[in-house]
């Protein structure tokens, strides 16, 4: 079998990163090219890939050397070049959010449709074993139903107020389009259809953001359960960093990322004020070092050899920002966001 050329388009601190998820692949895949407007950061890269992989500033000079394009890409990039990599043919993996409006989303999947490209987007939480565990537990009600789902996810993320990240304009928003765009995703993945939700912001703490920095989200689903998202990117300090809560009818599964833990939490009876709380603790699942980005790759290539719909496509991509982008328009009518109509499957485009 041939190996599928790729190149990484975008070659900053993330790209760096991704290089390491090629490992468990390289019998399928030759990254063959490194790009990035400045040669130097693209070169760093090159530097940490096996074989000759050409070094260039210009993506579309490497098009005709390619199958496919990892684009680590300013958000307000991610249209443009998606658009122009699918005109050429070829397949494209590009990173979260897919695009700042709904539009530049629309015509990204239309143009994957009639190119007859996969066009998929890297959301990948999806494919951390721990997150793929927890869905299942929700969906198999394995402690009953599942009533109240809390992601929590703090970090300090700092930006130079001239980098392209500072700006509401091409950010796309604020943290929760840059980054709470994975637990909006994830909420929907496992939850099923919004009814109702709020969006709260703040840039105190983060004075380096033009819009928030720090976001709550609260939302209602079909079924009465509530999910919650509270996400900062101004935290000088964490005791949860990431870390996921599933309350359900009979025990509270806890998806501690940082920890690689997934663990049961049960209480033999109800709490009694003044008493002791009686909680039983068992580890359901244990992945340190979890390889989530090196699986949602392999994903990526088996979806270009086998023409299998990518889990994070395009029309999953754009309903959960079609969510987020309720949430600020509520927010800035200070009214409650009506996210009846959207959700998993109901968008057809």
């Amino acid at each position: 079998m041939d190996k599928l050329r790729m190149a990484i388009v975008g070659c900053g601190g993330m790209a760096r990163s991704h290089t390491s998820r090629f490992d468990m692949i390289l019998d399928q895949v030759q990254v063959v090219a490194a790009v990035d407007v400045l040669e130097e950061k693209a070169q760093a890269v090159a530097d940490l890939l096996p074989g000759d992989v050409i070094v260039t500033r210009d993506y579309r000079e490497i098009l005709g050397e390619v199958d496919a394009l990892l684009l680590v890409l300013p958000h307000h990039l991610h249209h443009p070049v998606t658009l122009d990599c699918l005109a050429h043919g070829k397949h494209v993996l590009v990173e979260k959010p897919m695009a700042n409006s709904e539009q530049e989303c629309i015509e990204m999947i239309n143009a994957a449709r009639e190119a007859d490209r996969v066009l998929m987007v890297a959301y990948c939480m999806r494919f951390h074993p721990m997150v793929v565990k927890l869905k299942e537990l929700i969906a198999e009600k394995a402690y009953g139903e599942c009533f109240q789902l809390s992601l929590w996810t703090e970090q300090l993320t700092k930006y130079a107020p001239d980098h392209w990240a500072s700006s509401a304009k091409t950010l796309g928003g604020g943290q929760l389009f840059s980054h709470g765009c994975h637990y909006i995703d994830l909420m929907l993945w496992m939850m099923g259809r919004p009814v109702w939700g709020t969006h709260f912001g703040t840039n105190f703490g983060t004075p380096w953001m033009e819009r928030e920095g720090t976001s709550h989200v609260t939302i209602e689903f079909e079924n009465g359960a509530l999910g919650y998202h509270q996400g900062t990117w101004g935290a000088r300090g964490s005791r949860l960093r990431y870390s996921f809560h599933a309350h359900c009818e009979e025990a509270m599964i806890e998806a501690a990322i940082s920890e690689g833990k997934l663990v049961l939490h049960s209480q033999n009876r109800p709490h009694v004020p003044g008493e002791p709380e009686h909680d039983a603790e068992e580890v359901l699942l244990e992945t340190p070092g979890a390889k989530h980005t090196e699986l949602e790759l392999a994903h990526f290539v088996e979806c270009i050899r086998t023409g299998r719909r990518p889990m994070t496509d395009g029309v999953s991509s754009l309903e959960g920002l079609q969510v987020i982008w309720k949430l600020y328009e509520a927010e800035d009518n200070k009214a409650l966001a009506d996210l009846r109509g959207l959700g998993l499957g109901t968008w057809s485009g």
